[in-house]
């Protein structure tokens, strides 16, 4: 029997907010990892960043290493955080290659502080973000959050965030690409059972 391939998406906060050039390269060394791992695994790996107001797709879902290295080299940091603009860009990738490959399990893997301070709509941008969050579970969309707050300044948001993701929260205070990699790992290979 052939095991399911998984569509693994990174949705990460770009944002001031957070320690970003240790992030990005923690960020950018499990993509890669994750990406020559696909390669056996037939997994497809994307990566949505999410900052200043909106959020883009930095590398639609593929299992080219060679794309995601060009996508990944420069990634533009800095500004607010449009965190349900990030959680609404991943859940229309997701969904539309769901579509497109009905087979696969797919895993959004978010690296945020959970505080967004953008909306997209009349409401404020903490609820907007939850309201947004709560619809991956609805579509049986499995997610980790990865916390990216300082301990020291942490006030629960990822956490909260993750409660309505219906989702792990991992904090990582020392985020190295190795232990997101077996983070991301771990949670597939437990689904993949």
């Amino acid at each position: 029997m052939r095991r399911a391939a998984n569509l693994v998406l990174f949705v990460v906060d770009a944002s001031w907010s957070m320690a970003v050039a240790e992030r990005m390269q923690a960020t950018k060394g499990a993509v890669m990892s994750l990406l020559t791992d696909a390669y056996q695994r037939r997994d497809r790996v994307g990566l949505v960043v999410f900052q200043k107001n909106d959020a883009r797709v930095v590398l639609p879902p593929t299992n080219s290493v060679e794309l995601a290295r060009r996508a990944l080299a420069d990634i533009p940091v800095g500004g607010k955080t449009p965190l349900s603009a990030g959680l609404q860009v991943a859940y229309e990738v997701i969904t539309r290659e769901l579509r497109q490959h009905p087979d696969l399990m797919p895993l959004m893997v978010l690296l945020t502080d959970g505080a967004g301070n953008v909306s997209t709509t009349d409401l404020p941008p903490q609820e907007e973000a939850y309201r947004m969050a709560e619809m991956f579970p609805r579509a049986h969309i499995r997610s980790v959050v990865i916390n990216m707050e300082h301990e020291a300044f942490d006030q629960g948001l990822a956490q909260a965030l993750a409660e309505h993701l219906e989702a792990p929260c991992y904090t990582l205070a020392q985020l190295k690409a190795e232990a997101l990699l077996q983070t991301v790992r771990g949670e597939l290979d437990e689904w993949n059972v």
